[in-house]
């Protein structure tokens, strides 16, 4: 096997600073929660047994998309069929999963977490609750994949949550995201029956954000004459 540095290793270094900026936030604890991001034929995935906000570059392996190790020296995580799972049916390029307080909280009593602000628009909607399977089995993966169609999140029963998109930075953005809306939603729960954005309100947001081009930086445009 080559120097572990070779293959992927920028894309090495970049989980492992998501790792670590994850567990800063407080969404990884411990040993639990996985992270991984495709190039082509290729996927850097935290290992198992890992301490995930001290995580380092070595401690992230390298397999193609049937999970053979092509670099690396430690084994990697233990749900990685539902990592690959996600990369061969959704096409994504970074996979995120945690056992984030507020989402697992939830994961616990809801069936889904309904779109309570709009900014769960960015996730999709409504985020749907995979049901419980024991942790790395194929009726997990499986239960996760189904939950993620048609969304860029989902909650895992009795067990944490997963984002997934095109780059590893938006995937980490849609977990945090993730979170916050959870927290939103509990605070909205204890105080009375939150209210929910029905189909007209979130086809109204998603015709103004692109109206808009909401959430992007745009420069100051040029004063019109006569308005100096």
């Amino acid at each position: 096997m080559t120097d572990s540095s070779v293959v992927l290793g920028q894309e090495r270094a970049a989980v492992a600073d998501a790792c670590r900026r994850l567990g800063a936030e407080g969404l990884l604890i411990g040993t639990a929660g996985n992270v991984s991001v495709r190039v082509g034929e290729r996927v850097a995935i935290t290992a198992t047994g890992a301490v995930l906000a001290r995580l380092g570059p070595d401690q992230v392996t390298v397999v193609d998309l049937d999970g053979a190790v092509v670099e690396g020296d430690l084994q990697p995580t233990s749900e990685l069929d539902l990592h690959l799972g996600v990369y061969r049916r959704y096409g994504t390029g970074a996979v995120v999963h945690t056992h984030a307080p507020m989402a697992t909280a939830l994961s616990c009593v809801l069936d889904e977490l309904p779109c309570v602000h709009y900014q769960l628009l960015a996730l999709g909607g409504t985020v749907r609750v995979a049901p419980y399977a024991t942790f790395g089995t194929p009726e997990l993966a499986a239960s996760v994949l189904a939950a993620l169609e048609g969304r860029g999140a989902a909650l895992m029963a009795n067990h944490g949550a997963v984002t997934h998109a095109p780059t590893l930075e938006q995937a980490v953005e849609h977990a945090l995201l993730l979170e916050w809306a959870c927290g939103v939603y509990q605070h909205a729960a204890a105080l009375g029956t939150p209210r929910v954005l029905d189909e007209a309100g979130q086809l109204a947001v998603v015709e103004a954000a692109i109206a808009r081009d909401y959430g992007t930086t745009r420069p100051v445009p040029p004063a019109q004459e006569g308005n100096r």
